[in-house]
């Protein structure tokens, strides 16, 4: 494909009206450096220098929106709390849409914590609701306001499961059916336990793991096993797409729009690898942008190859812009 012609679908991703649903938590990423070992216990002191918070989660997907130029609205549920207050204040300043952002005294913001010094991960500890359970008064919610933003011109749909507790398998079903009764895309970065539920949609996009996992096989890493799985996966779910991220071995498409089901495979150029949080946020992001902007789903695929491959070369929950893919092109 044309660089020209990629270039050209990347600059209409701005202003495009999209929504996340999902569970969104906070991300604090606090980093200094390790002179000595705890005399207490043989572990590093990490004598801190820096503290970040972004959001995490849905929340780092709609922000990976916001860096490329789109129209973003964030439906989530968040607790009554400090967390919950600093995502709110975090989403109005990058000018997200957070009406749909629902609070509730039923709910415990979801925190994860990392510790970095020297550029590595030392340890990460979450503060991570137990037993959550949806109930129907904040199911209506939230497809109320998925109701409202499909009413109001969005283009596509992304699902952010982290298996948090909002996707029980009737709100994952009355979500895809929402999204079909208004003839808007929809695209799932999914979990495990839910990988049957998501019939129908226009796009999964599972690492090698999850897919494997989802249907319930052993990993495998071969190009051939990985072809044979997403062809089960595209007929047991009747899907529209699947994007098959593989690391640094690229991604594998399979489009299942024409009348012969169409795979192809996007290698990575990526010398380096520096952070994985939050990747696949990004390709999710791209490619539901790229659908959005009426790219074909290889087109979509391509660019979302490249985002990728320049948000793993970063270090966190990182994202990029238009203009970080378009020099990469």
């Amino acid at each position: 494909m044309s660089n020209t012609k990629l270039k050209k679908i990347i600059k209409k991703f701005s202003k495009i009206k999209i929504t996340v649903i999902g569970e969104t938590m906070l991300d604090r990423f606090i980093k200094g450096s390790v002179s000595r070992i705890s005399p207490e216990a043989p572990v590093p002191i990490v004598k801190i220098k820096e503290e970040k918070i972004i959001p995490g989660g849905a929340g780092n997907v709609a922000n990976n929106l916001i860096e490329l130029g789109a129209d973003v609205s964030l439906i989530s549920l968040i607790g009554l709390d400090e967390a919950g207050r600093k995502l709110i204040a975090i989403n109005k300043e990058r000018k997200i849409n957070i009406s749909g952002l629902i609070q509730s005294k039923a709910v415990k913001t979801i925190e994860k914590n990392r510790i970095i010094a020297e550029h590595q991960q030392i340890v990460r500890f979450d503060m991570d609701p137990l037993n959550f359970k949806l109930s129907k008064t904040m199911e209506s919610k939230l497809l109320d306001a998925l109701k409202n933003d499909l009413k109001n011109g969005a283009k596509a749909v992304i699902i952010s499961d982290y298996g948090k507790g909002i996707f029980t398998p009737a709100m994952i079903s009355k979500t895809i059916a929402l999204c079909a009764r208004f003839k808007v895309p929809v695209c799932i970065d999914p979990k495990v336990e839910h990988f049957g539920k998501y019939k129908k949609v226009t796009c999964i996009t599972p690492n090698t793991n999850e897919a494997f996992s989802g249907m319930r096989q052993i990993p495998k890493s071969s190009q051939e096993e990985i072809i044979a799985l997403g062809k089960k996966i595209i007929k047991k779910l009747k899907l529209k797409s699947l994007l098959i991220t593989q690391g640094e071995n690229g991604m594998t498409l399979f489009n299942n729009t024409l009348k012969k089901l169409r795979i192809k495979h996007i290698p990575t150029q990526t010398k380096e690898v520096f952070d994985v949080t939050g990747a696949g946020d990004t390709v999710i992001s791209v490619f539901t942008l790229s659908i959005a902007a009426k790219a074909s789903f290889e087109n979509a695929a391509e660019i979302a190859n490249i985002a990728g491959q320049i948000v793993v070369s970063k270090l966190g929950t990182a994202t990029v812009n238009q203009k970080e893919i378009t020099k990469q092109l």
